[in-house]
């Protein structure tokens, strides 16, 4: 079971009326302006305007985002790690997802529950995708609240009567909702998940996600597009991937000059 558990902020925000009122703003004092024409002052904001300068151009050069660990899971941050119960070829099998480290991607994605309506379109489109998921090294996951027999009993219904048929990929028992909740997914009063999507790349780093609500189902497409785009950018470090960009399109250089490359052509 998923050992990784991360910390939830609320956030709060309100939008206030206040009367307008005018204020005067004292003037500086003597002694301030003292301060700010010392010399020994100057250089400290000569020195504090360089750093600061030079962290700001650094932070321009650099387009992949690194979150902080105690935002997990977000974009950027190592995926929580987990070993659960799956259902794979009519068989119980384990699954650890640390295992695909340095090995595949992997495409992580939540439904809320089995015997559905929305769900098995879903998991069954990934399904007749699934070798063009792995012609790009990608394995594919689906993970819900079920219990192994739950998944069983579907797979093992035939889809027209609104199962699942055999499934190219597992599908994972989260009964303990420790996964649903370290990917932030879990609805906890209903204890159920988001249809949460995560492209998790080789490094075990988190490079992509979605959320939809329990009415909306996802894109295979848009999986399958928005992985290229990722593997592309990690071949091709200095370039970057502009909007609805496919394999053969034209990419564009993330610099002032050399981008104007790109929007001249389009």
């Amino acid at each position: 079971m998923a050992s990784v558990t991360s910390p939830t902020t609320l956030i709060s925000s309100s939008t206030r009326a206040f009367p307008a009122k005018s204020y005067s703003l004292p003037s500086p004092s003597v002694s301030f302006l003292r301060t700010l024409s010392s010399p020994s002052s100057s250089a400290s904001l000569r020195s504090a305007f360089a750093q600061r300068s030079s962290l700001s151009s650094s932070s321009r050069r650099s387009f992949a985002v690194k979150a902080q660990t105690d935002d997990l899971p977000l974009v950027g941050n190592k995926a929580p790690d987990f070993e659960a119960e799956a259902v794979f070829d009519q068989e119980f099998i384990k699954v650890k997802l640390s295992e695909y480290i340095g090995k595949k991607y992997v495409i992580l994605f939540f439904y809320p529950l089995d015997f559905t309506f929305v769900c098995p379109t879903e998991i069954t489109a990934f399904s007749d995708r699934y070798a063009e998921f792995e012609k790009l090294n990608t394995e594919v996951l689906g993970v819900s609240v079920d219990s192994v027999f739950s998944h069983l009993a579907w797979v093992q219904t035939d889809r027209k009567s609104g199962g699942l048929g055999d499934l190219n990929y597992p599908l994972i028992s989260d009964v303990t909702k420790s996964i649903s909740k370290s990917f932030g997914v879990l609805i906890h009063d209903q204890g159920i998940a988001l249809r949460g999507l995560f492209i998790i790349d080789k490094e075990g780093v988190i490079q992509h996600s979605t959320i939809n609500n329990l009415g909306i189902g996802r894109s295979v497409d848009e999986t399958m597009r928005t992985l290229q785009a990722l593997q592309y950018i990690q071949e091709n470090p200095d370039e970057v991937c502009p909007a609805g960009w496919k394999p053969g399109e034209k990419s564009m250089k993330p610099d002032p000059k050399l981008s104007k490359e790109y929007f001249s052509a389009i």
